[in-house]
């Protein structure tokens, strides 16, 4: 299994904190470096400048995103954009993408409620052809860059019901389980690879698909503390939660957090168990020493 460190994406910091998160990172012994996407939250980062600053500071590590809200972007656009910071990576990124959890942002930015999953497919759709070089405007040139990745850059799917696994056999190359990021449950996340697996071959799919999944942890001087703050700060909004994310992901729920070594521990363990690909640890402080306590707690 391997373990992917994320970025202090949704916390105020500048440039030398940043930077020291890549270099940090890129040191080892993490396999990947992912970051995370708010539109309507204060301090986040934009995802594309900062996977493309990630690109251009690391020479090791993969880049992910978590799951990045599809279907409020502009397919062509959006493509183009992540060939390009492929290629700046030398064929390093992974890109996670669903249909998000929260209205706002694609308020904020102008797009449709409507139809969000035919979107995400339709979306797909497009940014590959645009990957393979086909003319988005019939008789035009290409929307270039190709991509450093031959085939494209591999799509995994933040998703979590029957129908939204059939959907993704069609076209990802995995799964990202969001729904335990908070309460760890290795037996919960073991049935689920399952169900991802049947759904892979139910589609005709040879391959095993690619299961991962984030958690996020905190190892400061007051953990529990840390822990929750965040937690309350990230989804006590004053506009509600609505999709998947609303019947697990909830302040209220913030006191029984894991946290500390010893939840951070059970966690990486419990994720072996469940036969995980890729652990994501999600940060929830900008400190960079946050990134030592986490070698050292796990002792890699």
């Amino acid at each position: 299994m391997h373990i992917t460190m994320g970025l202090p994406t949704l916390f105020p910091h500048g440039r030398e904190t940043e930077l020291s998160w890549y270099r940090k990172i890129d040191e080892g012994p993490w396999h990947g470096l992912a970051t995370y996407e708010r539109v309507l939250y204060p301090d986040s980062w934009s995802v594309v400048p900062q996977l493309a600053a990630a690109a251009a500071m690391t020479e090791r590590v993969r880049l992910w995103t978590d799951v990045i809200t599809l279907p409020m972007r502009n397919p062509v656009m959006f493509a183009k954009d992540l060939a390009t910071i492929d290629v700046l990576s030398d064929g390093r990124l992974t890109l996670g993408v669903g249909i998000g959890a929260w209205d706002e942002d694609y308020i904020a930015v102008g797009s449709s409620l409507d139809r969000k999953r035919q979107r995400m497919d339709e979306a797909v759709a497009a940014m590959r052809r645009v990957w393979a070089q086909e003319p988005p405007v019939e008789g035009h040139h290409p929307a270039g860059p190709a991509p450093a990745q031959i085939g494209g850059i591999p799509l995994v799917a933040g998703v979590i019901g029957p129908k939204a696994l059939a959907r993704a056999a069609k076209w990802a190359v995995g799964v990202s389980d969001p729904a335990h990021s908070l309460h760890f449950d290795a037996e919960a996340l073991a049935a689920q690879r399952d169900r991802v697996i049947q759904a892979w071959q139910a589609a005709g799919r040879a391959e095993r698909p690619h299961f991962s999944a984030p958690i996020w942890f905190a190892l400061g001087s007051d953990p529990e503390n840390q822990l929750r703050e965040h937690v309350r700060d990230f989804w006590d909004q004053d506009v509600a939660v609505t999709g998947p994310a609303s019947s697990y992901l909830t302040a209220p729920a913030a006191g029984t957090l894991n946290c500390g070594a010893s939840g951070l521990l059970a966690a990486v363990n419990g994720a072996r168990e469940a036969g995980l690909d890729e652990l994501r640890l999600v940060p929830t402080t900008a400190d960079p020493d946050e990134i030592d306590r986490a070698r050292e707690v796990l002792g890699i």
